[in-house]
Parts: structure tokens; C-alpha cells; sequence
């Protein structure tokens, strides 16, 4: 799936010369955490989030800066605090350097990008416009809606080969498991050194290509094993 496919389209944005209250009330209106502002040719000019409206003195709220750094700070910062706490259009509060992500991007890098810049909703871009959002939420759907691909029917020990492998991959040491299929069906007997890798043992084989269904009869090993075995 693409960030194309999940988006929110036609996004909600506002114009750089909209007043930071009907920004406030765009937000709480449409339950967003951040809006983009685009220019009259359509152009993406910045993103207002919550947090550039937490600090006004409308609300309260607004920071008063330690006396030393002001003396420290340039006049050009000054300003960029000032218009930020102060300013009354979104082009004055908005963040200029938007992250955004194009259309065809696969939902894997979508939240990567997410993650990497600790932001709830990003932009999407199709040639330099803006067409779509893509929040946490988003994502979510998408989750829902992904379906496994079909596969091949496989033979019961082409299965059984499938899920010993996927256990390596979770760190599951299978040297006391035993794993036994039938027609799809994987039963995992054994014991394992904690009540994680029982459920890691458990998602490996759910995950595995041919399984229909796992049946998880494994046991943790009993506390004074896993100490003489130094498995804790």
C-alpha cells in the first residue's frame, strides 16, 4: 500500500493571511493535530500544529524569556519569538520547513518519516501540490483494511520448514520445540525459556506462508531450570 491509498483527500488547509483563532478553530473543529497553509497558486507555504499555537497571550500562556537570553539572543530570533507568540496570521506562526512525503510513497517510509521527526500527520505531495494528509490514524485504517496476499498451497513439511525458519528471525530457540502440521494446521509443542518467547514462537508461526492454524501448547521452563540453565 501508498500513502495514496490511505490519505485524507482533498486535505483541510488553511491560507497563509487566515487568522491564528480560525486556525485554533479549524483544528478543534476537524479533531487535527496540524494543518497545512497553501498559497492561491495551490503551493505549500508552511504547516501549523498545536504547539505553534500552545504559547499566546490570548490563553495565558506565553513565555517570557530569561533576561540573559535575550542579551545573547540575535535580533532576527527576537522577532521569530515574538511573531510566534504574537503574530495574528498563520503565515507569522506556521513552520516553514514542512516534512512531507509523496503519493506513491510505501506506507512502511510514511512512518518511518513519522517516527523520525516525532510528527502525527504529514503532507502529500503530487507534483509540488498538495493532495492529501496522512496522520497516525491513517495508518491505522490501513492496517485494517491490508489483507495477506494469497499463497500458494504448500506442503505440510514445506510449512514446518517455513515456521522453524521465521523462529530464528524471532529469537525463538527451537532446539526443545517441536512443530507439527497438518494440512495447515501447526501444533508447537515444547518449552522455551520465557512467557515472550512462547508468544514470539506463537506470532512466527502465525506468520508463516501455508499456516491456517497455530495451536500454542508450549510451556515456559519451570524458575529453578532457567536458573541452572542461566536461561534468565
Amino acid at each position: 500500500m501508498q500513502a495514496k491509498d490511505i490519505m485524507t483527500s482533498p486535505p483541510i488547509t488553511v491560507a497563509p493571511t487566515t487568522d491564528v483563532q480560525e486556525v485554533a478553530r479549524c483544528l478543534l473543529d476537524h479533531a487535527i493535530s496540524a494543518v497545512p497553509v497553501v498559497d492561491d497558486a495551490g503551493n505549500l507555504a508552511g504547516i501549523v500544529s498545536e504547539g505553534d499555537l500552545m504559547r499566546r497571550p490570548e490563553s495565558g500562556t506565553d513565555r517570557q524569556p530569561s533576561w540573559w537570553l535575550t542579551i545573547f539572543a540575535t535580533p532576527e530570533a527576537q522577532s521569530v519569538d515574538y511573531l510566534k507568540a504574537h503574530g495574528r496570521r498563520a503565515r507569522d506562526v506556521m513552520t516553514r520547513d514542512v516534512v512531507t512525503v509523496t503519493h506513491d510513497a510505501a506506507l512502511d517510509d510514511v512512518a518511518a518519516t513519522m517516527e523520525e521527526h516525532r510528527i502525527k500527520r504529514v503532507p502529500v505531495m503530487r507534483e509540488g501540490k498538495v493532495v492529501g494528509i496522512v496522520s497516525r490514524a491513517n495508518l491505522l485504517h490501513g492496517l485494517i483494511a491490508w489483507r495477506r496476499a494469497p499463497v500458494p498451497m504448500a506442503g505440510d513439511e514445506d510449512v514446518r520448514t517455513s515456521i522453524l525458519a521465521a523462529f530464528e528471525d524471532a529469537g525463538v530457540r527451537a532446539e526443545l520445540i517441536n512443530v507439527v502440521v497438518s494440512d495447515g494446521v501447526a501444533d508447537l509443542w515444547g518449552v522455551t525459556g520465557s512467557v515472550e518467547e512462547v508468544r514470539a514462537a506463537g506470532a512466527a508461526a502465525e506468520n508463516s506462508a501455508g499456516v491456517r492454524v497455530v495451536n500454542n501448547h508450549l510451556n515456559v521452563f519451570p524458575l529453578l531450570v532457567r536458573n541452572s540453565m542461566g536461561a534468565v
